[in-house]
């Protein structure tokens, strides 16, 4: 059965990593859904969230042979249930004193932010689960969606768990490598 996975990979952050990390996915023939990179809270450490469509064995497949890849510190599959899972969307929207109003609205209802207010269109923000900006572009559609930009997911366990067991151990291998 296809479910959605969402990994978090920590890794060294050099040259050719996500390019490494990516090919891992197409060689064994698994598509990546949405994927978002960005550096931690760690100097030399960036995060990478890559979400999937897959069975237990593509899932399980994907972090084993991650795993082997020399820049890849830490592996976790984000479950739902015990993690913080995140999009957003920028979305300019058609819009003229007729549906200003009614856009405005549905955009509070959201709890999404207006941050461009012009005379014939306005830029949206919003963030939540997946399914929250999906239910939101469909409201706007017969506004006349101008532009959209989506971002992947983001994910951090809930709690004290983090992605930050081999850091340390990483961090102690830059310092042995210059002296």
């Amino acid at each position: 059965m296809q479910k959605q996975f969402v990994i978090a990979i920590r890794v060294s952050n050099r040259f050719g990593v996500l390019t490494r990390v990516s090919a891992m996915f197409s060689r064994r023939g698994f598509n990546i859904d949405s994927l978002t990179v960005s550096p931690t809270e760690t100097d030399g450490v960036s995060r990478i969230t890559v979400t999937m469509q897959g069975d237990d064995y593509a899932r399980n497949q994907m972090i084993k042979q991650l795993s082997k890849l020399n820049e890849v510190l830490e592996i976790c599959e984000m479950k739902s249930d015990s993690s913080v899972i995140r999009e957003m969307a920028l979305v300019k929207i058609k819009c003229d004193s007729a549906t200003r109003q009614d856009i405005i609205t549905t955009a509070n209802v959201f709890r999404a932010n207006i941050i461009d207010y012009g005379t014939d269109s306005m830029v949206i923000i919003v963030t939540g689960e997946s399914t929250k900006l999906d239910a939101f572009i469909k409201l706007m559609k017969p506004f006349e969606i101008l532009e959209m930009c989506r971002t992947g997911a983001v994910a951090l366990e809930r709690g004290e768990d983090c992605l930050r067991h081999k850091d340390m151990e990483y961090i102690n291998s830059l310092k042995i490598n210059r002296e």
